[in-house]
């Protein structure tokens, strides 16, 4: 963070893309998809209705009926799944993070069971931004590694080494995290 104190605002105002309209590159939408297009920023957060299961081969992560998405222009949603509905133990912290203009300061995590690790696959808010507090006691799973579905459904993870969205067969994109998708 800087301690200049117009640094927040300024990185919040550089997004051109704000899902007032959708730019002429977007796919349109087929039947019974949405456009990420659509999503609004600042993000939103929606209580996602479909059970959520994160996979690590055949050992169970986590499932919950209760995950929250949060939905932001140009990406798919990203799931934040309540720790109590992790497997306890699985879940050490990774000593790193990052700092979102919309959520705050974030937590990494490792998933580590026996002498299997996956390194910072996951990441938390514990205090988040005004408007982000319902994602405090949740925890977001990167999809690169893991089986992660929703409502029974596979998801694709998000292009990118940073972003944690999950793409599912109700979307349409262009999706942020691909080449040239920086400015989006």
């Amino acid at each position: 963070m800087s301690s200049d104190s117009n640094w927040l605002e300024r990185a919040r105002a550089q997004w051109l893309w704000r899902g007032e309209r959708r730019p002429p590159f977007a796919d349109a939408p087929a039947s019974g998809q949405v456009s990420v297009w659509d999503f609004p920023r600042p993000p939103e957060l929606v209580r996602e209705a479909r059970e959520i299961v994160v996979l690590w081969g055949h050992l169970e992560v986590a499932r919950t009926c209760a995950a929250w998405a949060v939905r932001e222009t140009a990406h798919p949603p990203t799931f934040y799944l309540p720790l109590a509905d992790v497997r306890p133990g699985l879940l050490q912290p990774a000593g790193t993070g990052s700092f979102c203009e919309w959520k705050g300061p974030a937590r990494y995590w490792n998933l580590v069971d026996g002498a299997r690790r996956l390194d910072q696959v996951a990441w938390s808010y514990p205090h988040p931004l005004h408007g982000a507090e319902p994602l405090a006691g949740c925890v977001a799973f990167y999809a690169h590694n893991l089986d992660c579905r929703v409502g029974g459904s596979k998801a694709q993870p998000q292009a990118g080494p940073f972003y944690g969205g999950w793409i599912t067969p109700d979307l349409s994109g262009p999706f942020k995290g691909g080449p040239g998708s920086g400015g989006w």
